[in-house]
């Protein structure tokens, strides 16, 4: 395979986990909504915690470095079913940038639930890809 068929792959890859979450949230529009524009797809792969995201981001001098870890701590958050921290996550947030209308703030119970669903379903534990 070419260099430019692994960029393929990477995209239909993006675009099939874009259409579960889509699928999944069928019956609540403003859910995916929410969730589509702050939820990661796969989490395992930060390298950080939710507390050493949301530390880093109150510690942080600069605004767009602040900004920056309050939506990592905030995926975070969502991965771990954490309502109330995804709630200050992305309040702190949008004191930081008013100009961002994040949707998860007018659904977060809802969209943390949704987006528990969809890690179960989607995201295979390390025994399950070993085994």
């Amino acid at each position: 395979m070419g260099i430019f068929g692994r960029f393929r792959k990477k995209k239909e890859e993006i675009k099939r986990s874009l259409s579960d979450l889509e699928l999944l949230c069928s019956d609540d529009p403003e859910v995916y909504e929410a969730l589509r524009e702050v939820m990661f797809l796969d989490p395992r792969k930060i390298e950080y915690s939710l507390e050493d995201a949301m530390e880093k981001a109150e510690k942080s001098k600069d605004k767009t470095n602040a900004i920056f870890w309050y939506r990592i701590a905030g995926g975070l958050a969502i991965y771990q079913g954490d309502v109330d921290k995804v709630r200050e996550c992305y309040e702190k947030l949008a004191k930081l940038r008013p100009d961002l209308n994040l949707k998860i703030l007018k659904c977060p119970e809802k969209a943390v639930k949704k987006a528990q669903e969809y890690y179960k379903k989607y995201l295979k534990s390390e025994k399950e890809v070993a085994g």
